[in-house]
């Protein structure tokens, strides 16, 4: 089985995560789309993170009608930061039986050269690349083991979204009616 793999803080999960996942499973050579729940991405500030445990709720609560996504708490047995190669590593070997690509976002790719052996990803793995607006061009879009995908151009934020929780505004339509319950239920972001 080809499996994309989708990795993010999700905090929270939002529609464009959903669209780009769904368009990534539905209309490429991929089987399946994971979602790999993040700890912490080394790149970004872990302040406003919540509980990995509640972002991986919410995952799965999103997309428990769709067979064609799952969600995986790998990362959280792994060493902490969380390097994308460290992970891609570990997934092949306890998988071998499946082939996997790193789905990932234009603006990604721009920033690609500065994750942890970028090179060896590029090496073993195909990446997925959807559009992002306004990112620039990147010299890897031209390389064998980068394939560009048509798919919306989402320019939802989760920083937005915590923000319009935290002032107590509607974030109907921009996350899933389950994952906006579990947010109120347990009072996140605000």
């Amino acid at each position: 089985m080809k499996i994309g793999l989708f990795f993010g803080s999700f905090n929270p999960i939002h529609i464009g995560h959903l669209i780009i996942a769904n368009v990534m499973a539905k209309n490429t050579d991929l089987d399946k789309v994971w979602f790999i729940v993040s700890p912490h991405n080394p790149l970004k500030s872990s302040k406003s993170l919540i509980h990995e445990f509640d972002r991986y709720e919410m995952v799965r609560l999103a997309i428990h009608d769709n067979l064609d996504l799952e969600v995986s708490d790998i990362e959280f047995q792994l060493p902490r930061p969380s390097y994308t190669v460290d992970t891609l590593t570990y997934i092949q070997e306890k998988y071998p039986e499946h082939e996997f690509a790193l789905i990932i976002g234009e603006d990604n790719l721009v920033q690609f050269p500065r994750w942890k052996n970028h090179d060896k990803i590029l090496e073993y793995f195909k990446l997925y690349v959807y559009p992002r607006p306004r990112c620039s061009e990147s010299e890897l879009k031209s390389h064998p083991s980068v394939k560009m995908y048509e798919a919306p151009m989402m320019d939802v934020s989760a920083t937005y979204i915590r923000n319009t929780i935290k002032d107590g505004n509607s974030v109907r339509y921009l996350i899933p009616t389950e994952v906006e319950e579990y947010i109120h239920r347990n009072k996140l972001y605000s």
